[in-house]
């Protein structure tokens, strides 16, 4: 099944998920990109998943069902900060979609009912604001601890899973990566790769879980030259994953990549 990116706003990517004449959306924080395709294509909207309520995930949910009479499935525990929402969903359960199962995973953080939907039979992961392409979501609502743990059970997926994250945001979120690693040959070599392709106006994304394992420094938080580099800028012990994540998040904080 194709699985495409609409680029919105800045960096914002509108997933499509589906191989016509029905698609389905994710995240549509503007309507007038979605429609476009739409109309193009020759196309029908069968559904919109929402991920959480931050008005550039959610914004073009009231113009597409106004032309558009479908369900929009999102996160029970939004379920009051999603105008339109008609479907609410908590971890645990599961939707089908173009013939597709989408299981929902609750992982909080970014926000504090954040969820995430991971189709097993297309070995894909749609994460909204979670997991980035080497780097993760600010904590604008969610704990360091709800972070890190939702963070490792998106790791724990499958290795091939493709991830389907909302924001063009690797090549800084790389330069943050070397900081914190600056000998991971890995890291390096992705970002040689992501150059390449912005040069040429391509998207970095999708990424997938073995290569974020290499390269994500917040999936990295038991690895020693991880920890020794969150001590070293935080002047603090710390003593598990989880002070380690958070030491690493506020230092991404204020991060700014040399010119």
């Amino acid at each position: 099944m194709q699985i495409r990116a609409i680029p919105a706003f800045v960096d914002n990517y509108l997933w499509l998920i589906g191989d016509g004449p029905e698609v389905v959306v994710v995240d549509p924080g503007d309507a007038a990109p979605v429609q476009a395709v739409l109309d193009a294509e020759g196309l029908r909207l069968a559904a919109i998943l929402i991920t959480h309520h931050h008005p550039d995930h959610t914004g073009g949910i009231a113009a597409l069902t106004q032309r558009w009479h479908i369900p929009v499935i999102g996160p029970a525990a939004e379920r009051d900060r999603i105008r339109g929402l008609t479907q609410a969903l908590v971890d645990g359960e599961s939707i089908q979609l173009l013939g597709v199962e989408f299981e929902v995973l609750s992982v909080p953080g970014h926000t504090s009912g954040h969820i995430a939907y991971y189709a097993p039979a297309l070995a894909s992961l749609f994460c909204g604001d979670t997991l980035f392409s080497a780097g993760c979501g600010r904590l604008f609502e969610g704990t360091p601890q709800q972070m890190h743990a939702s963070l490792q059970r998106l790791a724990a997926l499958p290795a091939n899973t493709q991830v389907y994250c909302t924001h063009e945001y690797t090549l800084s979120n790389l330069s943050f990566a070397l900081a914190v690693e600056p000998d991971n040959a890995d890291i390096r070599a992705h970002r040689d790769h992501v150059e390449s392709l912005r040069r040429n106006q391509q998207p970095s994304l999708p990424t997938n879980l073995t290569l974020e394992r290499q390269i994500n420094p917040f999936l990295r938080s038991d690895i020693p030259a991880v920890v020794e580099a969150a001590e070293r800028w935080s002047g603090q012990r710390c003593d598990d994953a989880v002070s380690v994540f958070a030491q690493l998040r506020r230092w991404k904080d204020g991060f700014r990549a040399a010119p």
